[in-house]
């Protein structure tokens, strides 16, 4: 066969300045946390069923946030690997924001 090789990945970028690990940082806090932060500002706002339902919404939205993300950073020869939302983060600010 002649595909009988596997393509080298690259790995996942390391950031050097600090500037670009703190907007890593804000991104990764982003992805992860946002939706916890929106059911307990509807919580306090309304009631526990809108915050459940906001919860299970903000989930559904985050999640298609963070693909949106992940497909239009990491090569795709890459795209059937695992990513945390720290990992997303760093590909996103290594090819769009610090060069």
């Amino acid at each position: 066969m002649d595909s009988d090789y596997i393509n080298e990945i690259e790995p996942t970028p390391t950031l050097k300045s600090k500037k670009c690990k703190f907007i890593s940082f804000l991104i990764y806090i982003f992805l992860q946390y946002t939706i916890f932060l929106v059911a307990i500002i509807f919580f306090f706002l309304y009631d526990y069923f809108i915050a459940v339902s906001a919860f299970l919404l903000s989930y559904v939205v985050m999640g298609i946030i963070r693909s949106k993300i992940r497909n239009s950073v990491i090569p795709p020869s890459q795209m059937e690997y695992q990513y945390n939302d720290k990992e997303i983060g760093n590909w996103y600010v290594d090819r769009e924001v610090c060069f």
